[in-house]
């Protein structure tokens, strides 16, 4: 069910609280937090409500589905879209002439797939610090290697790092896992006003932020749970 837009809007202002309340705690300024609204599944007319409110980054996990929605949302000139769900090479050149942000890239051979698309991307670089099978990401013995790859890709912007913690109903059981990317963010000089962390989803923002996320990925919390077509 989609919301409607009392409701969406009722659900944005209570986000916005909570970034708040969570900055406060952690005596950040909660302008330096940015909301990215995850879409996946919803179609492009909450996009365009979403946008309506004042939302201008949004996040979608497949290509596909959002090739769909690409042309339904061309007119919001100002909106951003980014690619937060693990990414195929093969569908990279499709992906670059999507998205303005892949925050997934994992491996030299993904970037340099990315770069020779020939369009100029942002992309944060996708950091597996879960045991999950599941969970993609570059290991973090290897982040070394995928900086120097995509520093060395003409077309890329490195923006930072982003991780997706394992599930837990307990916000708290993620927190380990932010401060680990916050750390290593630090050790590879990935910090300053260019540089940022996407980490921190509906239920667990508030730690990520904390721990010094700069970009949480919210979808349920905005929208509602997702139903699968």
């Amino acid at each position: 069910m989609q919301p409607s837009p009392d409701t969406l809007a009722a659900n944005l202002q209570q986000v916005r609280e909570r970034i708040a309340w969570a900055a406060e705690r952690a005596r950040r300024d909660p302008q330096s937090i940015g909301l990215l609204a995850v879409t996946k599944v919803f179609p492009a007319e909450i996009i365009r409500r979403a946008y309506a409110l004042g939302l201008r980054q949004f996040g979608e996990n497949y290509v596909q589905e959002f090739e769909t929605k690409a042309p339904l949302v061309a007119d919001l000139s100002d909106a951003r879209f980014h690619l937060i769900g693990h990414l195929q090479s093969n569908k990279s050149a499709k992906a670059a002439e999507l998205f303005q942000v892949i925050e997934t890239v994992d491996s030299p051979k993904l970037a340099r797939r990315l770069n020779a698309a020939g369009r100029a991307l942002d992309v944060m670089l996708e950091v597996k610090l879960a045991e999950e099978d599941a969970k993609s990401g570059a290991s973090p013995d290897r982040l070394a290697e995928l900086i120097a790859a995509v520093r060395e890709c003409s077309q890329l912007r490195l923006t930072g790092l982003m991780t997706m913690p394992p599930w837990s109903d307990d916000p708290e059981a993620a927190r380990p896992y932010f401060r680990r990317l916050r750390e290593l963010a630090e050790r590879h000089a990935l910090t300053g006003s260019s540089m940022g962390l996407s980490m921190g989803m509906s239920h667990d923002f508030e730690a990520a932020i904390e721990e010094g996320s700069t970009s949480i990925r919210v979808g349920t919390a905005l929208f509602g749970k997702r139903k699968k077509p």
